[in-house]
């Protein structure tokens, strides 16, 4: 045996019910340094879930007559050569505007703060081309909701900050919320704050992210707000989905608008985003979601028309918050899922390892299992090896993932060890694959 592995999600969880909770919970710690606990008034960076209360935003300035959705680029900021680019491509991820993160990394100071008028100038300046023709196709756009949040500001003579808290987060009486991307740049705070961690593959252990050389970028993109920086609770965040499904916050002619599918974003599962939102269908019925990533947090908030259940899961260590979302969903169905357990590594020779090299199809995800020196690995096309992640065997038949999140691999052989079938167990649901090759 060679060590004992069990998954561990950091975070808060809330459900509700017709928009009443009927379970909420808060698991490990909001500090991991100081071993502070989470408790369900923690505050969470909400990564692009952010990206709601910018659609919204918009919309409410639509609605006062401030803009129209097909309002042009050119007419709020001159320098920039995308003229023709509007504010509904901009919404729906349709713009083929470049990503300010990939094309300010290699010439920005990363000793100094960019706030969003620094990534207007810097496209105006360098002027990277467009990825696509305006409304041809879609590409998801955090460039675009930097300039929507811009938009925003220009028009308001506002902060960002300012006019969500005006407009939003005050009426709806969402106390802890705020746009809080200020931890680096100076003094401000949060009392109550759930620092994100990421895990050091050289200590083994969760640490901020400002301590470690590859996420330099969280320090010199704190300034820039539209696409995250939103932070909040579990408790503000049913506040705003019960608003939003109402319209008690936008009238019901821009709530529709905000909530339909206005671009189809997945063809093989029907995933659809509307403005701020992603929209679908699956086994268990229509439903409207969005979830976020920055390093140390994973966040998704989701609600399901059947049933009418909210589902919240706000993790500040970067565990998978979309599947554990996706299994509560499948229990409060009445569906089976498979419970976690501590898993215990065993050792298995090459020869069986390499029974299962190959490339494989599942529902969400194609993936290919590689053996190197002597160990099982995770490739996903496209991606770089150091992406790669270990299976770690604990029988014959049945591999987890070393990265602690809760992810186990489980295939069936005849009787001449032949690969019949093939399972992925993604956060306790279990679905069938094919290998493919």
């Amino acid at each position: 045996m060679q060590g004992e592995y069990l998954q561990g999600f950091n975070g808060n969880v809330l459900i509700a019910k017709s928009g009443k909770i009927i379970f909420q919970r808060s698991f490990g710690y909001r500090n991991f340094s100081m071993m502070q606990p989470l408790n369900n008034s923690s505050v969470f960076e909400l990564a692009s879930v952010s990206k709601q209360f910018t659609a919204a935003g918009i919309l409410l300035l639509k609605a006062k007559g401030k803009l129209h959705l097909n309002d042009t680029l050119g007419m709020y900021f001159p320098q920039l050569p995308y003229s023709k680019v509007t504010i509904y491509q901009l919404l729906t991820h349709t713009s083929g505007l470049p990503d300010y993160l990939d094309v300010m990394d290699t010439v920005w100071n990363h000793h100094k703060i960019a706030f969003n008028n620094d990534v207007v100038q810097f496209l105006a300046i360098h002027r990277p081309p467009l990825y696509f023709a305006p409304g041809s196709r879609y590409d998801y756009s955090n460039t675009g909701y930097v300039l929507l949040a811009s938009i925003i500001e220009k028009l308001t003579g506002e902060t960002y900050n300012e006019y969500l808290q005006r407009n939003i987060f005050k009426p709806l009486h969402m106390d802890s919320t705020k746009v809080y991307n200020t931890r680096r740049s100076n003094r401000d705070s949060i009392a109550n704050y759930a620092y994100g961690a990421v895990l050091s593959n050289n200590t083994g252990n969760y640490m901020l992210p400002d301590s470690l050389k590859q996420y330099d970028f969280v320090y010199w993109l704190d300034g820039v707000t539209g696409d995250g920086t939103v932070n909040s609770t579990t408790g503000d965040l049913l506040k705003w989905e019960n608003a939003l499904l109402h319209h008690r916050m936008l009238n019901e002619k821009n709530q529709t608008d905000m909530l339909s599918p206005h671009t189809l974003t997945d063809t093989l599962n029907k995933r659809f985003y509307g403005f701020g939102v992603e929209l679908g269908k699956d086994e268990l019925g229509q439903f409207i979601t969005h979830n976020g990533s920055w390093p140390g947090y994973s966040t998704v908030l989701s609600h399901y028309y059947n049933g009418d259940y909210t589902i919240i899961v706000l993790s500040n260590n970067q565990f998978n918050s979309t599947g554990i979302s996706r299994t509560l969903a499948y229990l409060l169905n009445g569906k089976s899922v498979v419970m976690p357990y501590i898993h215990k590594a065993i050792s298995l020779d090459t020869s069986i390892l390499n029974r299962y090299v190959g490339k494989y199809a599942f529902p969400l995800a194609k993936l290919e299992l590689v053996e190197h020196s002597g160990k099982l690995y995770r490739h996903l096309p496209g991606r770089s090896a150091a992406s790669d992640v270990e299976l770690k065997p604990e029988s014959f038949t049945k591999f987890f993932y070393a990265n602690k999140a809760d992810v186990q691999l489980e295939f069936e052989l005849n009787e001449k060890k032949q690969i019949t079938g093939v399972f992925v167990i993604n956060c306790g649901i279990k679905s069938r694959g094919a290998k493919i090759n």
